[in-house]
């Protein structure tokens, strides 16, 4: 059986060897805190991944703070981590629902790697079970990666903009309320959000033990978020295009497939100055 969207700790512990687990902790405020937890202790046989480091490409200044790598580049760092394309991956973090985990199931889903699943509940959930961990770091074996980039799971900031003033796309931002309102913007040079977005906040996909609702809960909440327009006709962005890949991630596992993601989102967005933004409730 292989894993597209979550793994429970229960279903992973049995195959803790087959698998290729990731360890995705990461604080925007501090970036080295998340590597210095995993060295102080990590699910057995897991490996760090950096979301600055391993899950982003170069930023220009103008393309966001955590831009898409290059195709080229997640093949290497893919084939570096030993993943093939018979490779079962599982990413986990310390944000119950798996905030950056959910970036690297994103990016292996958009390089054509459907094996791949978010931990349930994160690195809480595991200790909470006191399943095997050891302190260190860990590798393993290199491999070849073959990628095949699906460019039609991505939205560009020209597309996003003309498709928000659309009735037949939905474009929603991840952001909490209040940046999505423009009341305060704690990390981006400019408050708002992009003309004619709605918003939905990407931790309310979570119980409140961390886990993922279920899937007919996130299935009405998005279908009402949605309306009419069918799920792969949604775009989702956030501050960096990391919590929008987990409402992608909700919605793949509500059955509702084929959301698209703009990786450069707000950061990207109100870079250039001669680009529109709306603030207030409503989009």
């Amino acid at each position: 059986m292989s894993y597209t969207t979550l793994a429970t700790p229960e279903q992973l512990l049995p195959r803790l060897a087959d698998f290729a687990v990731f360890d995705c902790r990461f604080k925007l405020e501090d970036p080295e805190a998340g590597r210095k937890a995993y060295l102080d202790s990590h699910i057995t046989g897991a490996v760090y991944a950096h979301l600055d480091q391993d899950l982003s490409g170069p930023k220009t200044g103008m393309n966001g703070r955590h831009p898409l790598p290059g195709a080229d580049s997640l093949v290497k760092t893919f084939s570096a981590w030993g993943i093939s394309d018979s490779t079962q991956v599982v990413a986990y973090d310390d944000v119950g629902g798996g905030l950056a985990a959910a970036r690297l199931w994103w990016l292996l889903k958009y390089m054509g790697h459907d094996q791949a699943a978010v931990l349930d509940g994160g690195w809480q959930a595991w200790a909470a079970a006191n399943y095997p961990a050891r302190p260190g770091s860990e590798s393993r074996p290199p491999t070849t990666f073959v990628g095949h980039p699906r460019p039609d799971m991505i939205r560009h900031t020209d597309e996003v903009g003309e498709l928000a003033r659309s009735s037949s796309w939905v474009v929603v931002d991840s952001r909490a309320p209040v940046r999505y309102r423009g009341d305060e913007e704690p990390i981006d040079p400019v408050a708002g959000h992009i003309p004619g977005a709605r918003n939905y906040l990407w931790s309310d996909n979570l119980e409140a033990t961390g886990r993922m609702l279920p899937p007919d809960q996130l299935r009405a909440r998005f279908e009402k978020l949605l309306g009419d327009v069918p799920p792969d006709h949604s775009i989702f962005y956030c501050g960096s295009g990391v919590t929008s890949a987990h409402n992608v991630l909700a919605m793949e596992v509500a059955g509702l497939t084929g959301a698209k993601l703009y990786p450069g989102s707000w950061s990207e967005w109100c870079g250039d100055p001669t680009r529109p933004v709306e603030k207030g409730d409503k989009p």
